[in-house]
Parts: C-alpha cells; sequence; structure tokens
C-alpha cells in the first residue's frame, strides 16, 4: 500500500522556475503544499525531497532548489483523493505539476497555507 505525503514548501521571495517540460513559470513567494506518495522507503524518499543537490528527475525537485521543506505530512489517504481536496480549496499554480500519471488530477502542487486541522482529519500527521 502506498503511503501518502504531503510537503509544505516555503519560498522566500518571487521566483521564476523552470520545470522540466512543463516549461518556465512565476512562482510568488509564499507557502506551497505538494502531494506524494510511496510504496516503500518512504523515509528514503523524504530524505531525498530535503536534499538541496540531486539530479532533477520529478516536477518537484525544480521547485525544491529553490524552496524550503517546513514540514512534512504523511497519512494513508489516497494521493489523488488529497489532491482533490486541497484542489478544491487552494490555487493551483501550475497545471500538471506532479500529475502527469494522473487521468483524475489536475496537479499535486497547491500554493496556500496548511490547514493543520484539515490535515489531521484527513488521517496525516505531521512527520516533521
Amino acid at each position: 500500500m502506498d503511503i501518502t505525503y504531503i510537503l509544505q514548501i516555503y519560498l522566500d521571495r518571487d521566483r521564476n522556475i523552470r520545470i522540466g517540460k512543463l516549461g518556465e513559470f512565476l512562482f510568488p513567494k509564499g507557502y506551497y503544499l505538494y502531494v506524494g506518495s510511496a510504496k516503500r522507503n518512504l523515509r528514503k524518499r523524504i530524505k531525498r525531497h530535503l536534499r538541496k543537490e540531486k539530479k532533477k528527475f520529478w516536477h518537484i525537485d525544480h521547485l525544491l532548489s529553490y524552496g524550503t521543506v517546513k514540514s512534512v505530512w504523511t497519512g494513508e489517504a489516497e494521493e489523488e483523493d488529497v489532491a482533490d481536496i486541497l484542489g478544491k480549496k487552494l490555487n493551483i499554480p501550475v497545471k500538471g505539476f506532479g500529475s502527469s500519471d494522473s487521468r483524475r488530477n489536475k496537479a499535486r502542487l497547491f500554493s496556500g497555507g496548511v490547514d493543520e486541522n484539515l490535515l489531521r482529519g484527513l488521517g496525516f500527521k505531521r512527520l516533521r
């Protein structure tokens, strides 16, 4: 079973960032939430996300070159369900970000602050 995680990322200033084949986008200063999942080795995946130096493989790798992970949340809710819920409450800064493997989600990256009560209500716990 997959474990779903949410990274709360902070950008300290406005930045133009190239996101792989999606193109270049302006990311305003502020908070972003990224929804991902891992079938196994969740800690290894999180540790990779926290490193600044790495080969850019996923869309999130490009954003994390400039942003700082402020918190990590984990839960057993389905990744696509979580992305649907966040997509109704927050803005989608880049359509298709992190969701190239999904026909259902418009994106897996959302801009805005984290509502800890919402995440806890979805069964998430703060890991970091």
